[in-house]
């Protein structure tokens, strides 16, 4: 598959803040880190590679604007794209040395009626220890590298590996999540929580888990994830069903048949 020009500069961007990413990575123990919450860490890394996905992005493209994880939103031409950058998704995984993280960045187009931000239409996340890029443009597929992706093919949650995160320290509902884990886990094979929402939606659309579900996530976290999911097959919406072009607060995604069994089981956890 020809890669177009947008995907070649946030391939070509991701890279290279990958390559300081591992290079963080075998020095964790030195990092500076601090806190922005309870339990919610930034560390030199993250800051470092954020710093470098803004220089080549913006120099790539310098009338775009940014959605950026650490520095907040950065105004661009309100007529031109934006771009929904994570700089490090899997920071918990990364300081405690387990080699599960990835950069996820996003192409959003604005409305064009000016009314906002439409659907994203680009985006690219990336594994800096596995050196896998997931990637994924609007009516031309998900792709691993030059392989394409599918979401899987099962159509029972009993054979279905479903993906989810866990609400802790001061993020997430744990009555909420109780009430789905508790009618999900029975139906299915089994029920994974890696720590970065990006690479979980990823590893869906190459049909590594058949579904995931989760809420209380940022737009730099699934931006990317859900375009990947959608252009291998899958659909992703909100608890109630809705599709929205980026899904954050609420996140249910699969094949067809996976997402609509398993959107039924949340939605009827939520209210019992």
């Amino acid at each position: 598959m020809q890669l177009s020009g947008v995907i070649r500069v946030m391939e070509r961007a991701a890279r290279k803040a990958g390559a300081r990413l591992r290079r963080d990575f075998g020095e964790v123990e030195h990092l500076q880190v601090s806190r922005k919450g309870p339990a919610d860490f930034v560390s030199k890394a993250d800051q470092r590679s954020e710093r470098i996905l803004y220089d080549e992005l913006l120099a790539a493209r310098p009338d775009w604007g940014f959605v950026l994880e650490e520095a907040g939103v950065i105004e661009g031409d309100p007529g031109k794209p934006r771009w929904i950058i994570d700089p490090l998704d899997g920071t918990s995984n990364f300081l405690h040395g387990i080699p599960h993280f990835a950069i996820s960045i996003a192409a959003q187009e604005p409305k064009l009626d000016g009314s906002g931000w439409g659907d994203v239409f680009a985006g690219v996340v990336y594994q800096p220890i596995t050196d896998e890029t997931f990637w994924a443009e609007k009516t031309r597929g998900s792709w691993l590298q030059d392989a394409r992706l599918r979401v899987s093919s099962r159509q029972s949650l009993s054979d279905s590996l479903i993906a989810t995160g866990i609400p802790y320290q001061g993020h997430g509902s744990f009555s909420e999540w109780s009430k789905i884990f508790a009618a999900v886990g029975p139906q299915v094979a089994g029920i994974r929580r890696f720590g970065a929402a990006s690479l979980d939606l990823a590893w869906l659309a190459q049909g590594r888990y058949d579904g995931f579900w989760e809420s209380g996530l940022s737009d730099w976290d699934t931006a990317a994830g859900c375009l990947l999911v959608r252009e291998a097959g899958g659909f992703v919406s909100d608890y109630r069903g809705r599709s929205l072009p980026i899904h954050s607060d609420q996140v249910v995604a699969g094949n067809d048949v996976i997402h609509s069994r398993l959107h039924k089981l949340v939605a009827g956890a939520l209210k019992a």
